[in-house]
C-alpha cells in the first residue's frame, strides 16, 4: 500500500468526540519513549506528522490521522514512566481504557515494544488486558537497527516464548521495524491493507 495522503484530523481526550466516519481504525500504543511517533512518521513517509520528543510522555491525547481517505491511524498516549503528574497520568489512562472499550471503528491495535529489552510486565499485562477484552492486536518491535539481525531475531523469539508461557495459546502477529532505515514498513502497511480489504468485503 502506498500512502498518498496523511492528514491530522483531531486531538481529544473524549472518545465520544472521535471522528464518526465508519472507516477502519488502527491504534498505535506502547510504553513511553518506545519510538511511536518516529514509527508513525516512517510508515506514512511524513517527517513531522506525529510530534517526536526526547522526553517520554509527549503524546497525551487521542490523535486521529486520516490516511488515503480510507482509514484512520490513531496515535495514543504511551503508558509507563511518562514524566507527568499522577493526576494527569490517571486521566489519560482512563481515556485509553475508554477508547479500547467503546471505539467501534477500531479493527486492530499495534502494541509497540523496544526490541532491545527483555519482556516487561507492564507490556505483558496490557496485552493480556487486550486479549481478555477481545481486542485484536499485533506486536510491533521497534528500533531493530540498534541490534544485529541475529540478536533482533533472538530477542523477538524470547519475547514470543515468554507470552506463550502465560495466558496465550498462540502468539499474535508481529513485525520487526526500524524508523531509521524503514524496516518493516512494507509488511506493516500490507497487513493493514489486507485487513481493510476484509472489512470492506464484509460490508
Amino acid at each position: 500500500m502506498q500512502i498518498h495522503t496523511a492528514e491530522f484530523v483531531i486531538s481529544n481526550s473524549d472518545v465520544s468526540k472521535c471522528p464518526s466516519e465508519p472507516i477502519p481504525e488502527y491504534a498505535f500504543i506502547g510504553r513511553s519513549n518506545v519510538g511511536k511517533s518516529s514509527l508513525i512518521n516512517m510508515l506514512t513517509g511524513r517527517k513531522q506528522l506525529a510530534k517526536t520528543s526526547g522526553k517520554p510522555g509527549k503524546t497525551q491525547l487521542i490523535n486521529h490521522f486520516r490516511i488515503n481517505n480510507r482509514w484512520f491511524l490513531v496515535d495514543l498516549p504511551g503508558y509507563g514512566y511518562a514524566r507527568v503528574s499522577k493526576k494527569v497520568k490517571k486521566t489519560f489512562q482512563k481515556f485509553i481504557t475508554d477508547y479500547f472499550e467503546k471505539r467501534e471503528q477500531l479493527v486492530c491495535a499495534f502494541v509497540l515494544i523496544d526490541i532491545r529489552h527483555e519482556p516487561q510486565n507492564i507490556d505483558l499485562e496490557f496485552m493480556e488486558w487486550l486479549g481478555l477484552n477481545g481486542i485484536p492486536f499485533s506486536i510491533v518491535f521497534t528500533k531493530a537497527d540498534k541490534l544485529k539481525p541475529k540478536a533482533a531475531e533472538r530477542n523477538t523469539q524470547v519475547y514470543l516464548a515468554k507470552m506463550l508461557e502465560g495466558a496465550w495459546e498462540e502468539a499474535p502477529p508481529h513485525f520487526i521495524t526500524s524508523s531509521s532505515d524503514g524496516r518493516g514498513q512494507e509488511e506493516l502497511l500490507g497487513y493493514i491493507d489486507n485487513i481493510n480489504r476484509e472489512v470492506n468485503s464484509s460490508r
